[in-house]
């Protein structure tokens, strides 16, 4: 069996000043935030989408709705997923129809999480625009798919993982590269 080596690749002060720039950047594309909404992807989009709010907060003084989305029952792989999936369930306060929707998420690797985000998001309505802010792009795309607001992108093979950890999650905060050894 071989054994995985952990580096990290952004620490927590990194992933607070990627995530300060997103909000900046999030302004800069949207003079009036009252048609914008957050939604956060389960498991770790949904603390960065929190994070961002209080950031984008802090910086306009608007306090952005947020939501939650599962896309456990739209994902394209089910059938390759031994156990039964678990559906924590979408949480959204507001009608997508008309809304500026950002999809946060922590990671974007082939697109395919998107696209389920994409897939769901539809079936609350029918949003004006949708983007995608993501803390870290790993490249290796399988769908055309790209975020519009990036934290860091950062290189790596196929077979390696990027792990983010939140402290809401894992007591820690930090990026890592998991290499197989």
């Amino acid at each position: 069996m071989k054994k995985k080596s952990l580096r990290q690749v952004m620490s927590s002060r990194e992933i607070d000043l990627a995530l300060s720039r997103i909000a900046a950047e999030i302004l800069e594309h949207h003079a009036d935030l009252d048609n914008v909404v957050l939604v956060g992807i389960r498991r770790r989009g949904v603390p960065l989408a929190e994070i961002l709010r209080n950031k984008v907060e802090k910086l306009s003084g608007k306090k952005l709705p947020i939501g939650i989305l599962d896309i456990t029952f739209y994902r394209d792989d089910l059938s390759l997923v031994d156990t039964q999936p678990v559906m924590e369930g979408s949480k959204l306060n507001f009608q997508a129809t008309g809304k500026e929707v950002i999809l946060v998420d922590d990671v974007l690797f082939t697109g395919r999480t998107t696209r389920a985000a994409l897939e769901s998001m539809i079936d609350y309505g029918r949003p004006k625009k949708v983007e995608l802010a993501v803390l870290v792009d790993r490249g290796h795309r399988e769908l055309p798919i790209q975020a519009d607001y990036t934290g860091k992108y950062i290189e790596s093979s196929r077979d390696e993982e990027i792990e983010v950890r939140l402290p809401s999650f894992d007591n820690e905060e930090g990026v890592y590269l998991k290499t197989k050894n």
